[in-house]
Parts: structure tokens; sequence; C-alpha cells
């Protein structure tokens, strides 16, 4: 195990290039062969089980998120956030140096946890530079597995941004028309293990007029419902603060459509608390990913908004991204 996690550590994120290489996000890699392949909105995973032995492993690849300013920063918040959360591993954390290539920091470290009742392993690998973050997490309860993990990670190639931190197409930084959206999946120890993770998404659509309309759509693969937040109301802008102002909030139970994320039947409908909130707003290119994101803050988390998902970079934030892949609504 040793010997493997420093060779991580070395050769993690400076890969060549290999036959049948994927791209997720910011990361370029080669894929083990024969693995199922899991896309969710916030991560990719790779899984291997075997009935017989009741061995298992699974990587994630996870879209990159706002750095908190530091490798050391970087490493400690998603540790907490990927591992703790939701492997419970025990104190035996072990971590090695930082290294450093094209820009980007990394640090590996790993840990033991319990899974029905057999030993496992958690591995996490993070790079921070360019204002983002992003990590690789395997688990494993059998160690023959290790050397598929090492080689998706020895194969991984980052995304050097150009040096300008915004593009050079104009745009109104004033301006929050358009469709911005938060999704968010669910890695608990549970729903990554058994390859059920399920999301939740929120979107906000400004329109020009004054008036905005703000969806939830959450789906789990354990629940037997789809859950459906709709609200409308107005919205006005003065200087860098934004207020908005909810006319109607309800929230929807759905039945699932072949026991999938699509919609099904209307079940239940129950009002919501109407939450009038004065944002602090800002928009952030990041030129890693090369998008656009609109910055809300707020003195308080909201029910409507949910955590915070703006890392120390942005205290007290949320950051919406540019809506390219809208909630489908049923009819």
């Amino acid at each position: 195990m040793k010997k493997l996690l420093i060779l991580i550590l070395l050769i993690a994120f400076a890969g060549e290039a290999f036959a049948q290489r994927q791209t997720f996000d910011l990361v370029t890699f080669t894929a083990p062969k024969g693995w199922a392949k899991k896309v969710e909105a916030t991560f990719v995973s790779f899984i291997k089980i075997d009935n017989k032995t009741q061995s298992w492993c699974r990587i994630n690849v996870s879209q990159s998120t706002v750095s908190n300013g530091s490798i050391a920063a970087d490493f400690e918040s998603e540790w907490q956030e990927l591992i703790e959360r939701n492997y419970s591993p025990t104190r035996d954390r072990k971590e090695h140096g930082v290294q450093e290539t094209d820009g980007w920091k990394i640090k590996a470290g790993s840990g033991s946890f319990t899974f029905d009742g057999k030993n496992a392993t958690v591995i996490l690998a993070t790079a921070s530079g360019y204002d983002r973050r992003v990590s690789i997490v395997a688990t494993t309860n059998n160690p023959a597995y290790l050397k598929d993990v090492d080689g998706l990670i020895s194969s991984v190639v980052l995304v050097k941004p150009e040096a300008s931190s915004k593009p050079a197409t104009s745009v109104d930084e004033q301006s929050i028309s358009g469709i911005w959206m938060i999704s968010a999946s669910n890695q608990s120890h549970y729903a990554v293990n058994h390859g059920v993770s399920g999301n939740t998404r929120r979107q906000y659509t400004f329109n020009s007029d004054g008036t905005y309309t703000f969806f939830v759509k959450s789906f789990q693969p354990t629940f037997d419902k789809l859950l459906l937040t709709r609200e409308s109301g107005t919205y006005t802008v003065s200087g860098n603060t934004i207020t908005v102002s909810p006319r109607k909030s309800v929230i929807e139970a759905w039945s699932k459509k072949d026991n999938s994320d699509r919609w099904g039947t209307l079940l239940s409908t129950q009002k919501r608390k109407l939450e009038k909130v004065t944002y602090t707003f800002a928009k952030h290119y990041f030129s890693g990913i090369q998008e656009w994101n609109l910055v809300l803050q707020a003195a308080k988390q909201t029910e409507r908004d949910g955590p915070y998902n703006g890392g120390s970079a942005f205290n007290d934030a949320w950051l919406y991204g540019v809506g390219k892949y809208p909630i489908e609504l049923p009819n």
C-alpha cells in the first residue's frame, strides 16, 4: 500500500497520451478496461464488482470546484467532504508530501474503513490550481484492484488554462438574466458502494422583465418519489444586491416513471414558506472550465438555496453555473 501511494503521488496528473482517452471536466484519463461506467452531474464513476468473491472497487473522478486558495486547504476540505462524511474512516490517515506539475499542486492520502463487516481502503488524490480544485476518490475492499486505481490516476492529465482570467468576448458582469444552476450528487457511503447515487438540481431563471422562477428537482434511487419545488415571483437589482421576492412556492411529489428520474403521476402538493432574501451578487469567470458563475452571498443559509457551496474563496455564498441543461418539467 505504501509503495502504491508513493507511486500515485509521484506520477498522478502527469501521464502521457493513451489510447481510448476520456475527458471529464478538467481531467483527461484512461479508465480501466471492462469496468462499468456511470456518469453523474458532478462526477464520473468506474465500478468493478465480483459477486463470487464479494469484492468491489469504485473510482470517482469529480467535477472541479472552487479552490480554497491552497493545496493544504483544498486537500483537507475534500477529505472532510468526500471521505469523512461518506466513509467515517479510522484515524490512521496517511498523507504524502505535495508535488507540483504544470501549475497544479497535488497531494494524496489514504485511510481505512469498514463496509459490510469487511475492511476497505479509501484513497484521495487532490489537485489545486488556477482557482480550482479537483479530486479522484477510490474505494475498494480488495487490494488486487489497487493496480487499476494506480493505472487510472497515473494516466491523468489536467487542463492548463490560458493566462487570461476572462474570455476575450465582452460580458455584462452586472446582468443576471438567464438560467443558473447548482447540481449536487449523493455520495453517501451506501450510495457510492451500491451504484445508486442520486442528485439534487437547483435552477434560477431570471427574466429581463423582473420576474423569476426557481425549481428544485430531487432524485434518490432509494426513494419511491421524485420531489419538485416550483417557485415564482419578482426580483429587483440595486447596485451589487438582488432582492428575491417569491409570490408562490410549492413542493410536489411525483411518482417515478419506470422507476427512473422521469416524471410519472403527480401524487401530492404542499405549500412552501416564502423566503424574501437580499443577496450580494457578482459574476466570476473560472478560466479552468472557461465558464461564468453567478455568486450569490447571504448572511445565512436559506431553505431555497440549501448549503453554501462556495468554499472559503467565496465565503457564505452559493455558486450557480450557467444552465446548459435546464430541468425538464413534467407536462
